[in-house]
């Protein structure tokens, strides 16, 4: 390696380190900042780390604002949505991509071209639906619109089209059923984007605000996005108290991506290979 590509390398990893530090920093005060006594986090000049860390904030959280109980009701609808998201998604995503139908390529044209409408556009006729199904304050209300995504069969789709037919053939000709197919061969050979879309789906549900705000009336169903809100109109001066209730929003997701990060690793590979 000549010196030019050697001093090139070290400025691209060098770059790359400064921007890693940038985008980690304010996730990293966040949860020094939660840790802080009343005030501290507003000093000038500001602190960085902790002069006496204290678990306060948390035990105001957890005890006398109960915000582990609209923690359970985020993780309830989280991930129950995840789970029949990822079943329902993924099914209708290989039959669009390999089963045969009338009406196939029409039907999925016309989902695709739901991508473009805005979801604000959608709310009201939703919640009158919801309405009129009597799921308004309901948890069946926030869950139920998520089950199905538009994106999430367009993305379970597009991989499942990159299944050798031969492969799904080989499994029906040594007796499969239909179901046997899909749950043994084609589940494990698109796992990488049922661990994007798991991702996806948990976060856009555990971060939703609007629609679980419009569907629950009743406070002690508020999910952890609603009730946060509320918390900054009460404590909007308490900056420490509201970094806690940020490291809780943000900690559950991270935790999630940790998990599924290796399937990332591997969906990356297997598209650079093909």
């Amino acid at each position: 390696m000549s010196d030019r590509d050697r001093g090139s390398r070290i400025l691209l990893n060098g770059a790359l380190i400064v921007f890693g530090a940038m985008s980690l920093f304010p996730l990293l005060w966040m949860l020094s900042a939660s840790f802080m006594a009343t005030g501290e986090a507003t000093q000038l000049p500001p602190s960085i780390i902790p002069h006496h860390p204290t678990l306060e904030h948390y035990r105001d959280l957890f005890g006398r604002l109960a915000l582990g109980r609209y923690a359970l009701n985020s993780a309830l609808v989280a991930v129950v949505t995840t789970v029949c998201a990822l079943a329902i998604n993924s099914a209708a995503g290989y039959a669009f991509a390999k089963l045969r139908f009338q009406g196939r390529d029409s039907t999925f044209r016309v989902l695709a071209a739901g991508l473009a409408i805005p979801v604000q556009v959608a709310m009201l006729p939703l919640f009158l639906l919801v309405k009129s199904l009597g799921l308004v304050n309901n948890y069946g209300g926030v869950i139920i619109p998520g089950l199905a995504s538009i994106f999430g069969i367009f993305l379970v789709r597009q991989y499942a089209l990159a299944i050798p037919d031969d492969l799904l053939d080989a499994a029906r000709i040594d007796g499969a059923s239909e179901a046997r197919v899909f749950w043994s061969v084609v589940l494990p050979t698109i796992q990488p984007v049922l661990a994007t879309l798991a991702l996806w789906t948990f976060l856009a549900t555990w971060n939703d605000f609007m629609w679980p705000l419009i569907v629950l009336s009743d406070d002690r169903k508020y999910t952890l996005p609603v009730a946060l809100a509320g918390l900054v109109g009460e404590h909007a001066q308490d900056v420490e108290l509201m970094m806690a209730g940020a490291v809780i929003t943000v900690l559950p997701v991270l935790i999630l991506f940790l998990m599924l990060q290796r399937y990332y690793v591997e969906g990356v590979t297997e598209g650079s290979v093909k």
